[in-house]
């Protein structure tokens, strides 16, 4: 929900708010400041903050520009119910902020009676000011338990007001000498730390101003605590309610974050606790150990697309009614194996989305006597022609060698004079004829393998890795541009995404990324089993959010992995070894959803960072015309 796509944003903005406001002089007014009723993002309910002077009193409001319903009944209801109206600054007793690095601002106003609202988004910033100005008319007290909490209208003992309004038991006996700890008064919001960064829980060993600040014991901070952990019900609930609209709107940039105490570095964390997978227990048994925080903001995996599900896709003629709804639905569930064979070829672009079962069989009877043709061109050279055409002699010999040793461990491809391993063969000397120019390289055959396992047919194999190729073949540039351009794409992800990562990356010379190589040539078909790398490629090849999303996770591998990294002072040599060691250690639902995370909070900076043309692109003219 976006408040411009509002029909009737201009009319409420103008005339409604208005209406339901008192009047007097405005010292601060602020659109487009939201409360979230429910964690849906649907429930988005935008309206107008102000502040406003009447003689010598300052009043809080805050009116909708609409309720959640479209019902004129029931609207003026809703009005009423989720509107701030005329609230003395003189209740108001506490005021505590959140400001994530990529998401939006909101704070949490808690009156006298220890009651409190809802979280105030601001989706278009402005919580700087709006403290400045209540600066101006209410005395503000930082707390020194969390820097993100200031207490209103303390003027003798702040802690023991601020505790006797919560009715927590024992507070007044035991707040009296504890206010030495409230220091540090809302004048100094404009000192704030050179690297801008915002203050949550997970800094209350720091003053505002970033200095280390000497605890001793007191009586009164067990019961300081239990002031922030009024907020924290509320907080937990702003965290929640973010995370849910992040999830839902699959666009925004918002992702909340948690500082360890031992670190400057940033780390997008989890509201919950989650229980350690196999393969993660198995990282922290032995030297791939990761970093204990771990990005969660991408939305839960599901079960793969079943046949009743891929039906209600199609209309009565076989074309898919929604080709978007079903890349997403593939994008976080994937695909069943059976069904892989006939929806491999839309997400390829062999077949058009809007094609129907007559024009794919047609389509299949035409290209199947295609190939024969182009593979008959190399069949019927001869030894004597053979011995006079280098090229070919070459390609077929690297082909040769390729084939015997790629996924032999898959019983598919096993044992001596396996017919499918002749395919391989076949398939990859009939493309060097039909792709002269870029011929055959190794690697190639990995992307191939998994392709004839699912199609079992050798031209609709052949057609499908042609229309691959139409997207990765400049990962095969001899003069490797289509490499050295994600390479340096993926550097500067790092930078936008990782910056401790990335500035101990330049100081060890290693922004070339040239460890990430394998990762990137192959689509990390060497990192993952069989059957969960024909899964990854599925959910790469639906360009859901980003055709470079494999870009994306090689930032959440080197994230997850980024403490070891460092801590280890790794020099290249190193490093390089250890990304080789990741392989079948590394959870690919939770690098899918990491990835997912970076991508929605990178956003159009992320997007900007990759020069365009950057493989894999999307072909220039539909294939399968």
């Amino acid at each position: 929900h976006d408040l411009s796509d509002d029909s009737d944003y201009a009319f409420q903005l103008s005339s409604s708010v208005d209406s339901g406001e008192m009047s007097g002089f405005v010292v601060y007014s602020k659109d487009n400041v939201a409360i979230h009723p429910t964690q849906m993002a649907t429930e988005r309910i935008s309206g107008r903050l102000r502040l406003v002077k009447q003689g010598s009193l300052v009043f809080l409001t805050w009116i909708p520009y609409k309720g959640r319903s479209s019902n004129p009944s029931t609207l003026a209801k809703d009005r009423n119910l989720y509107t701030i109206k005329d609230v003395p600054l003189s209740d108001i007793r506490s005021v505590r902020r959140h400001t994530p690095p990529f998401g939006w601002q909101y704070i949490i106003i808690v009156l006298s009676s220890g009651l409190a609202y809802p979280p105030l988004y601001f989706y278009n910033g402005g919580v700087r000011e709006f403290l400045a100005t209540l600066k101006q008319h209410v005395l503000i007290v930082r707390s020194a338990d969390d820097a993100n909490v200031f207490l209103v209208n303390n003027f003798q003992d702040p802690l023991q007001r601020s505790l006797s309004y919560l009715d927590l038991p024992g507070a007044l006996g035991i707040a009296n000498g504890a206010s030495q700890n409230l220091t540090n008064s809302v004048s100094s919001l404009d000192s704030r730390r050179p690297d801008d960064t915002s203050y949550d829980e997970g800094s209350s060993s720091l003053d505002y101003t970033g200095r280390h600040k000497h605890r001793v014991h007191d009586p009164a901070h067990d019961i300081s605590l239990q002031v922030l952990e009024k907020f924290s019900l509320l907080t937990r609930f702003a965290r929640e309610t973010t995370s849910q609209i992040f999830r839902e709107s699959n666009g925004f940039n918002a992702y909340e974050r948690k500082q360890k105490k031992d670190s400057v570095q940033m780390e997008i964390v989890s509201p919950n606790d989650t229980k350690a997978t196999p393969e993660e227990k198995l990282e922290n048994s032995d030297t791939l150990k990761s970093d204990e925080l771990n990005l969660v903001w991408g939305k839960p995996r599901q079960r793969p697309l079943g046949v009743e599900e891929w039906e209600a896709f199609l209309d009565s003629e076989g074309r898919i009614v929604d080709s978007k709804a079903l890349r997403k639905r593939i994008f976080y569930g994937g695909v069943e194996h059976g069904l892989r064979k006939e929806i491999w070829k839309f997400l390829l672009g062999y077949y058009a989305y809007d094609s129907t079962f007559a024009e794919r069989e047609y389509l299949a009877a035409v290209k199947k006597l295609e190939y024969e043709t182009i593979k008959s061109q190399w069949q019927n050279i001869s030894e004597a022609q053979a011995r006079r055409f280098t090229k070919f002699r070459e390609r077929r010999g690297l082909i040769e060698k390729d084939v015997v040793r790629t996924d032999r461990s898959v019983s598919y491809f096993d044992g001596d004079d396996n017919p499918h391993v002749r395919r391989l063969h076949d398939i990859l000397l009939t493309y060097s004829f039909y792709n002269f120019d870029l011929g055959y390289c190794q690697g190639m055959s990995d992307f191939l393998s998994p392709i004839l396992f699912v199609m079992e047919d050798e031209s609709e194999s052949f057609w499908c890795f042609v229309a691959l190729m139409e997207r990765l073949g400049p990962n095969f540039n001899r003069d490797q541009n289509g490499m050295h351009s994600q390479l340096f794409a993926l550097s500067k992800l790092v930078e936008l995404l990782d910056q401790p990562l990335h500035n101990y990356l330049r100081q060890k010379d290693c922004l070339n990324y040239f460890f990430c190589f394998r990762w990137i040539l192959i689509q990390f078909k060497r990192e993952f089993e069989y059957e969960k790398i024909m899964h990854l490629w599925e959910v790469l090849w639906t360009y859901y959010l980003s055709e470079h999303f494999h870009l994306y996770m090689c930032v959440a591998i080197l994230k997850k992995y980024r403490q070891r990294i460092v801590g280890e002072q790794m020099d290249f040599d190193t490093l390089l070894k250890f990304i080789n060691e990741l392989s079948g250690h590394i959870n690919l639902d939770d690098i899918i959803r990491d990835a997912e995370a970076l991508c929605n909070c990178a956003g159009e900076q992320g997007a900007a960072c990759i020069p365009p043309g950057t493989p894999p692109s999307m072909p220039l003219e539909d294939y399968s015309q």
